[in-house]
């Protein structure tokens, strides 16, 4: 290579580096700024002193997410313990379908489990067929467990799968001559495969479930069952006390980044997973029969809700004109119009930064730079949506912003944030990939800006591509934690325009806005990756 395309190797590699860090650190500099208007800028409270209940909340909010995160590392182990053995017709769906756990709105998903496990639901009708009564309430911690439990072993699941998977063919075929028991093998080969997995996938977990906010806000049944987040909502929502919310606020934040800190730059994987190679070696007896056990009853937790919703809101309705009135209604099409357009934006805004990011990082090969670099991205698990829209609520507020006009901007920058981790940990594994096997040719040829994105990178990010739009999208369309905040009459997205109507109990209308929202949800993740897809010449 001449001096001058060295130099000119040099400087895109720099150019890409600065670029990266320019997007982390203006992702920093936000938080930090939401930080100082949580710290220096709450309004005085409307109560003589601050609330005595914060002991309960932090215990109550540990003890839910405590108990989630050990059940969805449960679930997620054997389901994924399952898969990995059993070969059947429509596997590589329940493995897809189980992906989307980490995008179903939580406002759906708590819907559907009324609909399963109320006093009147699937669970309740089944058990009378028998005269027998079924007595737990869905509202409370059995409900908030359940429901975070289902939709986190089913990510686990997911991201687990994809180790074991992982384990060579040269390597099993060696174990099985040996011809361990079932239980021997997974000590052996499959517990090494995923055990570095756990303990960062733990603390996703557990900050996923301490900060869940419509999951908790509709099954939590009352105070008692008050976690920090919804306390937040209520304190500005019903007490306008923002002194107080603000001191919630800070409490989260410092729980939750001591949780984050050991695994701050560590994010779920999300590589295919499954038929990753070609020898299969299943287990007869009692383990294949577990494993079918295993299966049939976490795919039923899984799917029944989403079953439900669709039951509930679709076929229920689709027989009558209601369900036509309702997409015709001018509310619905001003909520469905903002959820699209602020999804659609949040979901460019997202891949552009974390392609830029993800560019960035391949490119620095010391891992306390690197480390530095990825600490802005996964600030979104350290201040949630319901924190972070505090922030902005309490800033707009003294800087005189009425909400109709800082929802959008709001609600983009919240949804980027959340979106941000997940893409970038779709994105980086491929990329380094990439820059490790090409970069060489590429200086050599000269490749470097838009011709190395054009002619390289892009034809061989693209199923990632769609996948990391196809989560940003459905982060944006379920998230119900900014809107919360900022959500009028005026201004209104799906997941708003529902829980109002549940809240008037308008059960049809609110149903009916769930299947949309599901269905969309699911179109989108199952659509976007193939079109994004190069094709079967590798175009």
């Amino acid at each position: 290579m001449n001096p001058s395309n060295r130099s000119r190797t040099i400087n895109q590699r720099l150019f890409r580096i600065i670029t990266g860090f320019t997007f982390a650190l203006m992702v920093a500099g936000l938080m930090a700024g939401m930080f100082f208007v949580l710290v220096f800028s709450p309004q005085p409270a409307t109560g003589t002193a601050l609330p005595a209940n914060i002991p309960h909340l932090v215990r109550m909010s540990l003890i839910q997410a405590g108990l989630s995160t050990a059940l969805s590392l449960a679930i997620g182990i054997g389901l994924a313990w399952s898969l990995d053995r059993l070969r059947f017709f429509g596997r590589s769906l329940i493995i897809s379908l189980l992906a989307t756990a980490i995008v179903a709105p939580g406002l759906v998903v708590a819907l559907g489990l009324i609909a399963v496990w109320g006093r009147s639901g699937w669970i309740s009708g089944i058990l009378s067929l028998f005269s027998l009564e079924w007595k737990t309430s869905i509202f409370g911690l059995f409900g908030i467990v359940l429901a975070h439990a289902i939709l986190n072993g089913a990510f686990a699941a997911h991201l687990l799968l994809a180790r074991l998977a992982a384990i060579p063919a040269q390597r099993l075929k060696l174990a099985q001559s040996l011809a361990p028991g079932p239980f021997r093998r997974f000590a052996l080969l499959d517990w090494p495969a995923i055990s570095s997995a756990i303990a960062p996938l733990a603390s996703i977990i557990f900050l996923l479930s301490f900060t869940s906010f419509p999951i908790v806000l509709l099954l939590g049944g009352g105070p008692a069952n008050q976690t920090l987040e919804v306390a937040i909502y209520s304190s500005v929502r019903l007490s306008f006390d923002l002194e107080t919310a603000a001191t919630l606020a800070l409490v989260q934040l410092a729980i939750c980044l001591v949780i984050i800190l050991p695994s701050i730059t560590t994010a779920p994987d999300f590589s295919p997973a499954g038929n990753t190679r070609l020898h299969h070696w299943p287990d007869r007896g009692i383990a294949g029969l577990l494993q079918i056990v295993i299966l049939m009853v976490a795919v039923a937790l899984f799917v029944s809700p989403l079953l439900a919703v669709l039951q509930k809101g679709l076929f229920a309705n689709l027989s009558g004109p209601e369900f036509f009135e309702i997409l015709q209604r001018p509310s619905f099409l001003r909520a469905a119009g903002n959820s699209v357009l602020l999804g659609i934006t949040s979901a460019v805004l997202t891949l552009f930064i974390a392609i830029r990011i993800a560019m960035a990082a391949a490119g620095i090969g010391k891992r306390p730079l690197r480390s530095l670099l990825l600490m802005p991205v996964f600030a979104y698990l350290v201040m949630p949506s319901v924190v972070l829209s505090l922030g902005f609520f309490i800033g707009a507020l003294n800087l005189g912003i009425d909400n109709a006009i800082a929802a959008p901007l709001v609600l983009v920058i919240a949804n980027v944030l959340l979106a941000l981790p997940f893409a970038y940990a779709t994105i980086a594994p491929p990329m380094k990939s990439i820059h490790e096997r090409y970069d060489k040719q590429a200086r050599s040829l000269n490749l470097g800006g838009l011709a190395r994105w054009r002619l390289v990178e892009r034809p061989l990010l693209g199923r990632e591509i769609g996948l990391a739009l196809a989560l940003a999208f459905s982060f944006s369309l379920g998230d119900l934690g900014v809107i919360s905040l900022f959500g009028t009459s005026e201004f209104s997205t799906l997941p708003w325009e529902m829980f109002r109507a549940m809240g008037a109990y308008r059960t049809n209308y609110a149903s009916t806005i769930a299947t949309i929202m599901l269905l969309l949800t699911l179109f989108i993740f199952f659509a976007l990756p193939p079109l994004f897809s190069r094709d079967k010449s590798g175009n």
